[in-house]
């Protein structure tokens, strides 16, 4: 097992790119290299983002493969509104995606605070007379 799957966002984020990669199988073919990709682009993004960064030294690098993931997010949820406005991702199934991605940007959002506070310093004993 990979340092990176015990991080729930990560795994979040790997359900939604399988998720995304199941729903844009029935999008129209002139779309393949148009929303089809970019959707699966973002959605890929933001899984392997996470995997990077976990594999990086330190709090500070992990935080910005955080936030570039956290991007990529941002804007999927952008591309399926587009997708549903289009009329190219049944309003029911855009539903069920997003929710997924709300998920997935909530855990992804809490990672990367977590990552991204300050050690505290540990306490140190009080002065001895």
């Amino acid at each position: 097992m990979f340092a990176f799957e015990r991080l729930e966002a990560w795994r979040a984020c790997h359900a939604l790119a399988l998720q995304v990669y199941s729903a844009t199988k029935t999008w129209p073919r002139e779309e393949r290299y148009g929303l089809t990709s970019q959707v699966r682009r973002a959605a890929v993004s933001a899984v392997s983002n996470i995997a990077e960064g976990a594999a990086k030294r330190g709090p500070r690098e992990f935080g910005r493969y955080l936030d570039i993931a956290l991007g990529s997010l941002a804007e999927l949820a952008c591309q399926l509104m587009l997708a549903r406005d289009m009329g190219v991702m049944p309003i029911g199934e855009w539903a069920e995606v997003n929710e997924t991605r709300e998920s997935a940007s909530k855990l992804t959002w809490r990672l990367y605070e977590a990552v991204r506070k300050p050690r505290s310093h540990r306490p140190t004993a009080p002065p001895t007379r």
